[in-house]
């Protein structure tokens, strides 16, 4: 591929970004990094979904990148998720993130918009002339409305060499198998789905780009490892032990359920959002004790 990108692999949690009175938390937020780091994580992912980027301001989602930076101090990768539904925001947000140091950059397929194929060909290399970074796409198309094809990789990769991979958080594993069949096993797959964390592994994918993450660190990174080591059997027990966490996740929308557990772990002090996210209700609260106290976490 001729960059080296195989530092580029593992458990790479996506942080929440806290809010206290309706700022950003940047004292919580170093906290976070320092404790995945601590944790066994193999990078840390800035301005994923799970840290509602949509309700920051530019401004705001630099600083993070900032911060995430400096407290990994070259200790892991920092994955930079710089994508906006803006070509212009985007590319002020790449361009941070390049200058500040990042190691990678996430772009996400714009969002709401809805462009045809080469419109996203055309926005990704765009973007991609601006910097000599590994780059890769985020896609989601549960949230963004948008799918990429296997012919829109082709078309990107064939005139973006340091494009080398993808979060992949939609329940396909065989495009999964497509990918890599046609780019090479180098290709970058993480898992975007908690729910396929064992099986896009399985077949080939690099890591994990999970929410869960931010309660368990080091279960992840030892799914990672057991795959690494070949040791399926360990790989799929770890999965198995986080099936019903993994599934609270999305008991409603991320992060709700996923800040309100942090919260009762002591690992934020509130679970604050921005609107219109809005803190988990009372019964939800009740559901998720039930399921931190059966993991053993509470």
């Amino acid at each position: 591929m001729g960059l080296e990108i195989g530092h580029l692999r593992g458990s790479v949690p996506p942080i929440i970004t806290p809010i206290a009175e309706e700022a950003v938390d940047y004292a919580t937020y170093a906290d976070l990094v320092a404790f995945q780091i601590a944790n066994g994580s193999h990078g840390i992912l800035v301005n994923g979904t799970t840290a509602e980027p949509s309700t920051l301001t530019v401004s705001e989602r630099n600083r993070l990148v900032d911060i995430a930076i400096e407290v990994s101090a070259g200790r892991v990768p920092v994955y930079a998720a710089t994508g906006s539904q803006s070509l212009t925001e985007t590319k002020e947000l790449t361009d941070h993130a390049v200058k500040a140091g990042a190691d990678a950059l996430l772009i996400v397929t714009p969002y709401y918009i809805r462009p045809p194929q080469r419109g996203i060909t055309a926005y990704y290399l765009e973007l991609a002339q601006r910097h000599d970074l590994p780059w890769m796409i985020y896609h989601i198309p549960g949230r963004t409305a948008v799918s990429v094809t296997l012919d829109t990789l082709k078309a990107i990769k064939d005139q973006s060499p340091h494009f080398v991979g993808m979060k992949h958080a939609v329940n396909d594993l065989g495009f999964v198998s497509e990918c890599l069949s046609e780019f090479g096993t180098d290709f970058r797959i993480f898992v975007g789905l908690e729910e396929l964390s064992f099986p896009m592994m399985a077949v080939g994918a690099c890591g994990l780009m999970n929410a869960v993450g931010n309660l368990k660190p080091q279960a992840l990174a030892d799914i990672c490892e057991s795959v690494w080591h070949n040791d399926l059997g360990a790989a799929r027990d770890h999965h198995q032990r986080l099936l019903e966490l993994n599934q609270a996740v999305f008991f409603d929308t991320n992060p709700i359920a996923i800040k309100y557990m942090m919260k009762r772990l002591g690992l934020i002090p509130q679970n604050e959002h921005r609107l219109p996210m809005m803190a988990a209700t009372a019964d939800l609260e009740q559901r998720l004790d039930g399921v931190l106290e059966r993991a053993g976490l509470i």
